[in-house]
């Protein structure tokens, strides 16, 4: 992105992880690529987003691929699209980039502690 004193450039990764941050937020999301939520909140304050979570960015547009887990109970298509909604929204505010996908792999369903 040009601005008047120079360029400013985002990496894929952090992209990547404000996108995953952004789906944790989601009620029914319990994990991005198998992790608990909170433990991957806490490494991705480390690192980036993981395998969880990419981003392809060119020019000034983004497109996103998140794999989660959800909270046995929830509907499936509903939380994807809330997810979606989110991601879009989280990613657009924070970066600027126009976000032009967001694809929502279920890898799998946690159930609830006994």
């Amino acid at each position: 992105m040009e601005t008047e004193i120079g360029t400013i450039k985002i990496a894929d990764e952090v992209v990547a992880q404000i996108a995953a941050i952004a789906a944790t937020e989601v009620d029914g999301v319990s994990a991005i690529a198998g992790r608990d939520a909170k433990e991957f909140l806490n490494r991705a304050m480390k690192n980036a987003g993981g395998k969880g979570a990419k981003a392809l960015i060119t020019e000034h547009e983004a497109e996103l691929s998140l794999s989660l887990s959800m909270a046995y109970g929830y509907n499936i298509p509903a939380t994807c699209e809330q997810v979606q909604k989110k991601v879009k929204e989280v990613v657009e505010n924070m970066t600027g980039l126009t976000v032009r996908d967001v694809e929502v792999r279920i890898a799998g369903i946690t159930m609830p502690q006994a």
